[in-house]
């Protein structure tokens, strides 16, 4: 694939989706570039999960154009998100209570042949990835039930770098976390920006937002209502644009498209 000099890792222009009679996402748009964390906020229903479906390829956007690296693509399967390089962590992190943390971080990808898997090949890796994103590493034996929320997070984060991701999705990461644990948390976000990734942060919580994101997009009724830059404004601000005490050019016209599909 053709690869654009200085382009963003990821463009949305117009993307739409309905799922049946309810329009979730209408004419949205949305850029991430490398190194950087988009915080993407919105009230209940704002279309916020459906953004993340629709760029990890779990449900694929109706119309619109995407583009990866300034080159346009397709993302209908989530083989196709993992092929370019997009990787997901969802809330509920998937990951298997009752298997360790060397079984979940290679589930369904495991090391070796059927009758003989590389155990300790898959340990190696494992360690080294988690010394990468913590000092503090988990017992890599232990089911992860056992395990306290800090460390199920980072192993969720861990296993979507396996493949290497060049931007990295997470809805939710800090809620159920304590807030030490919530505060290791941003600090590994941190570190991910630094190390050059690009990510889109999900979360209900301004104050984790405005501690790592460099910018915030705002959706509203399924549509833009706002794109911030996260140092020149205020938490007021991002509140009122999601509230629709601020609306933009294209809430408004989403609005008023509504009134006309009434009979």
């Amino acid at each position: 694939m053709e690869r654009i000099a200085d382009a963003p890792l990821l463009t949305l222009s117009g993307v739409r989706k309905r799922f049946g009679a309810v329009r979730a996402l209408t004419d949205v748009s949305l850029e991430i570039r490398a190194g950087e964390v988009v915080a993407l906020v919105g009230e209940s229903g704002a279309g916020k999960s459906a953004l993340v479906k629709v760029i990890a390829g779990v449900e694929p956007a109706d119309s619109g154009t995407v583009r990866w690296r300034g080159s346009p693509v397709r993302i209908v399967r989530p083989q196709d998100a993992s092929r370019l390089g997009i990787a997901a962590v969802y809330q509920d992190l998937a990951l298997c209570g009752n298997l360790d943390v060397v079984g979940n971080m290679y589930l369904g990808h495991e090391l070796g042949t059927v009758l003989a898997l590389d155990e300790v090949e898959m340990g190696r890796r494992t360690r080294a990835l988690l010394l990468r994103l913590s000092t503090g590493l988990p017992d890599l034996r232990a089911p992860v039930a056992s395990l306290p929320g800090s460390q199920r997070q980072l192993i969720a984060i861990a296993r979507a770098l396996l493949g290497e991701p060049a931007l990295l999705l997470l809805d939710e990461p800090t809620a159920g976390l304590g807030v030490g644990q919530a505060h290791r948390f941003l600090d590994l976000v941190e570190e991910l920006r630094e190390q050059g990734l690009g990510m889109l942060l999900i979360s209900r919580n301004l104050g984790d937002v405005k501690a790592v994101a460099d910018h915030v997009a705002v959706l509203r009724h399924g549509c833009n209502n706002g794109f911030f830059d996260v140092h020149n404004t205020s938490e007021e601000q991002i509140i009122s644009s999601m509230t629709g005490a601020t609306e933009n050019a294209v809430t408004q016209r989403h609005a008023d498209d509504l009134e006309e599909e009434l009979p």
